[in-house]
């Protein structure tokens, strides 16, 4: 489990690195009454639907939607494997849908609460998680114009025991939102084209009353997701509603930093470090933590592995983090080696990323193999971590695609319960000229998720000499 901070994966994640926004974006948040939080955040797996149902509590409409949504859940809510796959093979689903089965095992399932808007091809619910039955969460499902097996949808952890009448939103709320999210779209977004292009389609939908319909926060935050996202497929943007939101920061400061004690309830993302058999390493670690505050648990790990003949790194697990991923790599070459780049809009300039010319401890060194595994979980810093690996040669990646998402964001709010995540900035790889963002990073070798250590484990013994 990822630290109380990120309020568990199903909330938010954090991105590659832990990088504030310049101070002419936190005056910008000012300027609008939303006093901002600048810690990079994104929205990936943390906004993706995870639903379920008890099919005797409430009653599924009987539209196309409501058909989408039935399969969905029966599919889900079975935990079967066999049943998830067929019902992906039947349905063509986006990223957030086909995510939500990676974790089944950690919700327990959902029931389905109420209903709150039912049209042919749109639905919207509240969802309970099993394992957790205080929270609920706030889910959107849409099937396509003549398509009922070309579906969409997202939904909102929204903590525990929250009463619907608090989620009521006016006219006034949904126009401030609106706009404020259009002008810090144009301002800030990485891609000028594409934040104004975004920032032209939320006003010229909110002049035609396209919003009006949405009297809660979280059907409108849902809905202005799936519009920004026609545009741009951007996994680390996104606008989310939290019905009791955090204090505000006072003007100027920064949200306070992670404590030693917070990490330490996760050993820094490091989950396992061991010596298989054959010596081979292994390493699993599940989020990407600042090398500040966790550099010391990464250089034991890495120092521990130094001997082995092999290594195994395992993302299956990682959401993406901060900054240390250029450290854990620094064990991995003999030399100093260029690792990416980052373009920053606000400062119009790129910032480069190396490995360490000395490191705490001792290497595993440049030339023993390496085998990273993957799932359509693995993002972000994660992806990154993976991508510029295989870029340079130095690591066989194994399992699947991961679930790409390649620009670092920050997170400001929109008023008291809304906040939206920007990217800002713009990953380049110094070997490929580009990044992952979209297609995720594609394994050397392909294979599930579940199958990825046991054929990574049987790839070293056959290269054995």
């Amino acid at each position: 489990m990822l630290p109380d901070r990120t309020k568990s994966r199903l909330s938010t994640l954090y991105t590659r690195r832990q990088l504030h926004a310049p101070l002419r974006v936190r005056d910008f948040f000012d300027n609008c009454a939303a006093k901002v939080s600048l810690r990079a955040l994104t929205f990936g797996l943390t906004l993706s639907l995870t639903p379920a149902m008890l099919l005797g509590q409430t009653a599924i409409p009987n539209t196309p939607a409501g058909s989408a949504l039935r399969a969905w859940l029966d599919a889900y809510n079975s935990g079967d494997s066999a049943r998830a796959a067929a019902f992906l093979r039947t349905y063509q689903v986006d990223f957030p849908i086909r995510n939500s089965f990676n974790f089944r095992q950690m919700t327990g399932g959902f029931d389905l609460v109420s209903v709150e808007v039912s049209e042919p091809r749109h639905v919207e619910f509240f969802l309970r998680p099993r394992n957790t039955p205080a929270m609920i969460a706030y889910g959107m499902l849409d099937v396509a114009a003549g398509s009922p097996t070309n579906i969409s949808g997202n939904a909102f952890p929204l903590g525990p025991n929250v009463a619907t009448e608090a989620l009521r939103i006016d006219r006034v709320t949904r126009v401030a939102v609106v706009g404020r999210a259009a002008a810090v779209l144009d301002s800030f977004y990485f891609s000028p084209e594409l934040g104004k292009r975004m920032a032209d389609s939320l006003r010229a939908r909110l002049a035609r009353g396209t919003y009006d319909r949405y009297r809660n926060g979280p059907g409108l935050a849902l809905r202005l997701n799936a519009d920004l996202a026609e545009i741009a497929h951007d996994k680390h943007l996104g606008i989310s509603y939290v019905p009791t939101p955090p204090p505000k920061q006072p003007a100027g400061e920064a949200p306070p930093a992670p404590s030693h004690a917070d990490l330490d309830e996760t050993n820094c993302g490091f989950k396992k470090v061991e010596q298989l058999d054959g010596n081979i390493g292994y390493l699993r670690f599940d989020s990407f933590e600042e090398a500040a505050l966790c550099g010391s648990t990464a250089s034991a790990a890495m120092t521990f592995l130094a001997g082995t003949r092999a290594l195994i790194i395992d993302l299956r697990e990682n959401g993406g983090g901060h900054d240390i991923g250029a450290l854990i790599a620094s064990y991995l070459f003999d030399r100093r080696t260029h690792l990416d780049d980052l373009w920053d809009r606000y400062a119009n300039s790129t910032r480069q990323s190396w490995t360490q010319d000395s490191v705490p401890g001792r290497r595993f060194g440049g030339t023993k193999p390496i085998y990273v595994l993957t799932s359509a979980h693995t993002f972000s810093a994660a992806e990154a971590f993976a991508y510029d690996l295989q870029a340079l040669k130095r690591a066989t990646i194994v399992g699947e695609t991961t679930a790409g998402g390649a620009h670092p964001a920050s997170e400001g709010r929109l008023g008291d319960n809304f906040a939206i995540s920007v990217p800002w900035g713009n990953s380049i790889n110094p070997i490929t000229g580009t990044n992952w963002e979209g297609v995720g990073v594609v394994p050397d070798v392909k294979v599930s998720a579940d199958e990825a250590l046991a054929v990574a484990q049987k790839l070293i013994r056959d290269r054995a000499p």
